[in-house]
């Protein structure tokens, strides 16, 4: 007879769960409750119609200040904070060189990586949309004034504080939605959000070219930029603390509906909300392969946002256009991110376990992207660079699949909020290289460092994919070989256990 594969986990006792564990164990127990599924579909409806939406123009709001950089920079910041500086000048034309923007651009992750500890703390151990309300109304008034800022020590400041206030924003909105959505769902409503990226670099080259046109008034017209993003961060931080905690504390479900939006969850194992911190899961955080590999592979990804959010437009003009053709040439970059978001996002809802397919497939029009601008000529109007350059449009839905590998591959609040917060501090990272790698004085030669950067980043990202999927596999087949006891799996999904302590979890990829 077969010998029985020995189960290794920890199976909390019942005082456990309901002093130490998730708030969803204290609504629907701990045991499993029938519900009726097309209840379940009305309550994802509402969830979806409430939830997405607000997360979607809170993440536009985060993208777009940051990308206000790259318009401002052909609109008269460079001159007006002293930017530009000559490096070289026994030639003619003079030899400048930009990296003061360079410090900008990333001065702004560093203030993130300052404040992801302490805010990721806040967000978890108080109530959360107290303390994302507050933060966002302070970076909205951060931001507005940039308006007042005189010179590039100033901005350099000013960059660092409102960095440090939108920390909070990328790993809460992660959180959020693994507390409201299944396993299952993460994936497309993650996207959903994320698609914010692509949908706001429209919009916002719309602003930005509407604004170009300012010919009037007292301010420079990338200061109205900046006054408007901080006006509309001002009332979006207002609305958020209305924002609920949990599906429970959701004011837009009634009665039943509460409590099945939290049961539903159950099968997941992933938990809802628990305030405590709990610093043995973040010491197995430490030790987990998997957050150092989906936290590598998103400082890998966002090696091209971090040149092209402050430097896209300037790098359009060197194609051979002039400033507000430059502008609107972001918005086909646009509609690659969101398109190519969503259909990402929604693939993962007709197939089973396909995130890291989708990543190395959409990689590859990166890496393509990038040699296409790199190899072609540059000349007035040109179609070969400018199409390379909206192919990198296909780093966003990237990023967004391993937004939701994170989220969606541990449990446990404390390391989810861990998780995030790894994976936050590498999206800072490839931020930070990204705009160093784009040398000015290198136009000449179409900015060789920055093409290379990124296609050996990408060509590293799709290794690690590979790598990443392999562990999972394994691990998963090795929990299928166990004989488990589903009726104790049940009791366990909200006692606010990790991934690795809960037996009957399930890795996605």
């Amino acid at each position: 007879m077969d010998r029985k594969p020995e189960v290794h986990g920890h199976v909390p006792s019942g005082s456990d769960i309901n002093t130490k564990g998730d708030v969803a164990a204290q609504v629907v127990g701990t045991e499993a409750h029938a519900y009726d599924p097309s209840v379940e579909r009305r309550i994802v409806r509402k969830i979806d119609l409430w939830v997405i939406p607000f997360l979607w123009f809170g993440y536009g709001l985060v993208y777009y200040d940051k990308a206000i950089l790259g318009g401002a920079s052909i609109f008269g910041m460079i001159d007006d904070l002293e930017l530009r500086v000559v490096v070289d000048a026994s030639v003619d034309p003079p030899v400048t060189s930009t990296q003061r923007l360079s410090w900008a651009s990333s001065i702004f992750y560093f203030g993130m990586l300052a404040g992801v500890i302490p805010m990721t703390y806040a967000f978890q151990r108080f109530h959360l949309s107290r303390i994302i309300g507050a933060a966002v109304v302070l970076w909205g008034l951060c931001c507005m004034s940039t308006a007042l800022v005189t010179d590039h020590q100033g901005l350099y400041v000013q960059r660092f504080f409102l960095g440090f206030l939108e920390s909070i924003m990328p790993t809460a909105f992660m959180v959020i939605v693994s507390s409201f959505y299944t396993q299952r769902e993460q994936t497309w409503r993650q996207c959903l959000w994320y698609s914010a990226t692509g949908a706001w670099t429209i919009i916002g080259a719309g602003f930005n070219y509407a604004f170009a046109g300012i010919n009037s008034g007292a301010l420079e017209r990338w200061q109205y930029l900046y006054i408007m993003a901080g006006s509309l961060t001002v009332l979006y931080g207002l609305c958020f603390f209305i924002f609920p905690q949990t599906p429970y504390a959701a004011f837009f479900l009634r009665g039943d509906e509460k409590t099945i939006s939290m049961e539903r969850l159950r099968a997941s194992h992933m938990g809802v909300r628990c305030n405590t911190i709990k610093w043995d899961q973040i010491r197995e955080a430490l030790t987990d392969p998997k957050v150092y590999l989906i936290s590598l592979m998103m400082g890998l990804a966002y090696t091209v946002n971090g040149a092209v959010s402050a430097f896209g437009p300037l790098i359009v003009r060197t194609f051979g256009y002039d400033p507000f053709t430059a502008l609107l040439w972001q918005m086909p970059l646009g509609a690659v991110c969101l398109v190519t978001t969503l259909g990402a996002g929604y693939a993962s809802l007709l197939f089973k376990n396909i995130r890291l397919l989708m990543l190395i497939f959409c990689s590859l029009p990166v890496i393509a992207g990038c040699a296409l601008i790199w190899r072609s000529p540059w000349s007035a109007g040109g179609a070969a660079p400018l199409a390379g350059y909206t192919l990198i449009g296909f780093f966003a839905p990237v990023t967004s699949l391993i937004v939701s590998l994170g989220m969606a591959n541990v449990a446990g609040n404390s390391k989810k909020s861990f998780m995030a917060s790894a994976t936050f501090v590498m999206y800072c990272v490839g931020n930070i290289v990204g705009p160093f790698w784009v040398r000015t004085e290198q136009v000449a030669e179409q900015y060789p460092r920055v093409w290379k950067g990124i296609i050996g980043s990408y060509a590293v990202l799709v290794a690690v994919a590979v790598l990443l999927g392999w562990m999972l596999r394994r691990e998963n087949k090795r929990r299928e070989a166990m004989v488990l006891d589903e009726k104790e799996g049940e009791r366990c999904a909200f006692g606010d256990l990790t991934d690795r302590e809960n037996l009957w979890f399930r890795y996605a990829y």
